[in-house]
């Protein structure tokens, strides 16, 4: 009997002593306070589960099912499935709106140690070809069907506990992470597994596979995403959903590390990395509505450290996207005051890119008078800080001295300035009355139009 056969077999045929579980996805309830809910549920049901009895009940399917290790993996989740029977998952609603930092460790970080690692051992028993790549699918299938629009096929195996599926999955993906890779072309294919509702689904998956595997699916998954030719308008555009980042800051820091290495660390992946890295900065950079936010604060901040690593290759990138936070937000040229002397020798690179790009960059520093006085304001107290450390006679002395070259360039510029951009007084009260008088006009027309 073929693996999908097999996996498609009742729960009565597969032990017809075990208790059928029955679909436990349909709790209601606001998410947020419903998915906390069931993660405590989780872990208080899994630790009334008692090792012994799980190696004395696997030890039994093992005896009794040895020809079909297709019928073994089920069993696994039948027994979770009535350990864990009180534990009701939103399944769409935990996926959507748990952020993904917590919910990658869900559910195992709510199994004890010696329940994970019997479970683990009766896993390794099985075949991967035969067994976990057809249990990965059907699993993930299974989970799928909770998902609008997901068809729901009829099959016998559909009374399978989800939240039984869903530990024994886990498990299966943090064993044996081959498991997914091989399967991950077919999951591509399969329509119940497109739209960017699912994506997260897929992301937990992966994050199941602490192995060096990993990386190689991560960098598939984004290359099937990128492949899309809207790939690029759908990401920058929606850089930012409901306030949280597609790419937060950590994960830019992580990326920027993996595309610029060493030279001698170099790997097969670096040139993949290259390959998606200039559209996935476009989306970590992406300006975003919400004032206040801190996320160009904490990219300056990396950067600035990461510029000070002694990885040329890196350390130039790390400039470049200095340079962006800088003339991008204003509030980063404060940030950047406080980050100074701890960064003098990035801080001395970033001036001298201001320096000899200044004209790329004179614009977005001269944009508004506000912005203009915030960036003479950095620069004088950078003055400061450099002659305060030259005076001193600190040991990176000639730091301050080259950084207090770029500063004194930079003021004079600045003092200069762009004619088309200087306002007078008078010119600046004549915008004002111009100003007025449009409102003035403007309001009365409306007033007009209602009447």
């Amino acid at each position: 009997m073929e693996a999908k056969e097999v996996l498609s077999v009742s729960c009565h045929e597969v032990v017809a002593e075990e208790t059928d579980v029955g679909d436990e996805s349909n709790g209601v309830g606001a998410a947020a306070e419903e998915t906390k809910k069931a993660i405590v549920s989780l872990s208080k049901a899994a630790a009334k589960i008692v090792p012994s009895d799980l190696t004395a009940y696997l030890r039994e399917v093992l005896d009794k099912h040895w020809p079909i290790p297709e019928k073994q993996i089920l069993i696994l989740v039948d027994y979770f499935g009535d350990k864990l029977s009180q534990v009701s998952f939103q399944w769409v609603k935990m996926f959507e709106e748990t952020p993904l930092s917590t919910l990658i460790d869900v559910p195992l970080s709510q199994i004890s140690t010696l329940v994970y690692e019997t479970s683990i051992d009766f896993i390794n028993k099985l075949p991967l070809e035969t067994t976990l790549r057809a249990f990965v699918l059907w699993a993930s299938d299974l989970i799928l069907t909770e998902w609008p629009g997901v068809v729901k096929v009829e099959q016998l195996n559909s009374n399978k506990s989800k939240v039984g599926t869903f530990v024994a999955l886990a498990m299966v993906l943090r064993s044996k992470p081959d498991a997914l890779t091989t399967v991950l072309p077919k999951l591509r294919e399969r329509p119940t597994y497109q739209g960017e509702d699912k994506v997260p689904v897929i992301i937990w998956m992966m994050a199941q596979c602490y192995s060096p595997q990993a990386m190689d699916l991560i960098l598939q998954f984004v290359e099937m995403i990128l492949s899309n030719p809207e790939a690029r308008t759908i990401l920058v555009n929606e850089a930012v959903r409901e306030g949280e980042r597609l790419i937060p800051p950590s994960s830019f820091m992580i990326l920027l590390q993996h595309t610029f290495p060493a030279s001698s660390s170099r790997v097969e992946a670096t040139k993949r990395f290259e390959a998606i890295y200039p559209l996935l900065k476009e989306v970590a950079l992406a300006p975003e509505s919400a004032r206040g936010s801190n996320t160009m604060k904490q990219i300056l901040t990396f950067s600035l450290r990461l510029a000070g690593e002694g990885n040329p290759v890196l350390a130039k990138e790390a400039i470049a996207i200095s340079a962006c936070c800088v003339t991008k937000n204003v509030d980063c040229f404060k940030h950047w005051d406080i980050l100074y002397k701890e960064n003098i020798e990035a801080s001395v690179a970033l001036l001298k890119k201001l320096v000899h790009e200044w004209k790329d960059h004179s614009l977005k520093l001269s944009s508004s008078p506000s912005d203009t006085l915030a960036f003479k304001h950095t620069i004088y107290n950078f003055r400061m800080k450099n002659e305060i450390a030259i005076t001193e006679g600190v040991s990176n002395c000639f730091l301050y001295k080259e950084a207090g070259k770029s500063c004194k360039l930079i003021l004079r510029r600045l003092s200069c300035g762009n004619g088309s951009l200087r306002i007078t007084p008078i010119t600046a009260m004549v915008l004002a009355a111009a100003a007025a008088a449009v409102g003035c006009v403007a309001g009365a027309a409306l007033t007009l139009s209602s009447q």
